[in-house]
């Protein structure tokens, strides 16, 4: 059933739970995330940024695809605009039905953050459509900018803006990254600042860059109060990984069993992050 981010996330902050946000750009990467729901009877967010939609995957037909899917599917599947900054974007994706934005200002000054963000919450918010936004200071991995403590998301900060932008959600900055990080290192994630937003403000709490950050970090992450977990670095690495090794095996197998593996490979790897989120079972408060 397709449904809005709001329903999926406050249920998970009511009930002190994590749900998956799965990057996606073709249809094996939305058919991997959504079997991996249902057979976890997880409620999923798919997720796509907004570069990944601009290069590759079209607005219109990712939406169609998974409204489609989640059409079929028993357990609630909400579509999401990642990392969106462009209103033009912004907007395309409104129009063709996606149940989310996120509204990523968090390059500018808090003030100007939050109206941007009030913007587009008075489109979205017109229509049901749900919004996320940031702050503080995520970036990339391989940078090291989740160690830029100075950017990392102050509580007051916070409480100000979900009051002033009335937002359903919001991206913090505790101490991960987008990307793949260092080999050897996982990020140091300030759980005691989770818990002072969580306790301010008692909303929705999302974590960017949940790929490569370690089980016992995400577990703990959510037991804080986190509701959100994006993945995408992990998804498309292990997709990679595993069709590289599929054709040095098998080096005259055919294209569509290739693509058939390549969901495979997506629907485990999500699975994974599903259960560590503590989502399975929990698509049965949504019946």
């Amino acid at each position: 059933m397709y449904v809005t981010m709001k329903e999926i996330l406050d249920d998970a902050n009511k009930n002190y739970y994590g749900v998956i946000s799965a990057s996606v750009i073709n249809l094996e990467l939305v058919r991997g995330a959504i079997r991996a729901a249902q057979e976890e009877n997880a409620p999923i967010i798919i997720n796509i940024g907004q570069g990944q939609m601009t290069k590759h995957g079209d607005c219109e037909i990712i939406s169609k695809i998974v409204r489609t899917l989640a059409g079929r599917a028993t357990i609630p599947v909400a579509l999401n605009l990642d990392h969106g900054k462009d209103y033009e974007r912004i907007t395309h994706a409104f129009r063709h039905h996606f149940s989310s934005i996120m509204i990523d200002a968090s390059a500018y000054s808090l003030e100007e953050n939050i109206q941007r963000t009030r913007e587009v919450v008075k489109l979205c918010h017109s229509q049901n459509v749900t919004v996320e936004g940031e702050i503080g200071f995520i970036g990339q991995a391989a940078d090291s900018d989740d160690e830029k403590f100075d950017l990392y998301t102050r509580v007051e900060d916070a409480v100000l803006f979900f009051k002033e932008t009335e937002v359903d959600a919001l991206a913090i900055a505790v101490g991960t990254a987008h990307g793949k990080y260092p080999a050897n290192r996982e990020p140091k994630i300030d759980f005691d600042r989770i818990k002072e937003i969580k306790q301010a403000t008692n909303k929705p709490l999302v974590l960017h860059g949940g790929s490569d950050s370690g089980s016992d970090n995400i577990r703990q992450a959510v037991a804080c109060g986190i509701n959100k977990i994006n993945v995408c670095t992990d998804t498309f690495v292990s997709c990679k990984e595993g069709l590289k090794l599929m054709l040095q095996e098998t080096p005259y197998i055919d294209f569509m069993s290739m693509m058939m593996e390549m969901e495979n490979i997506a629907k485990a790897t999500i699975q994974d992050y599903i259960r560590i989120s503590g989502s399975s079972d929990k698509a049965s408060h949504f019946r």
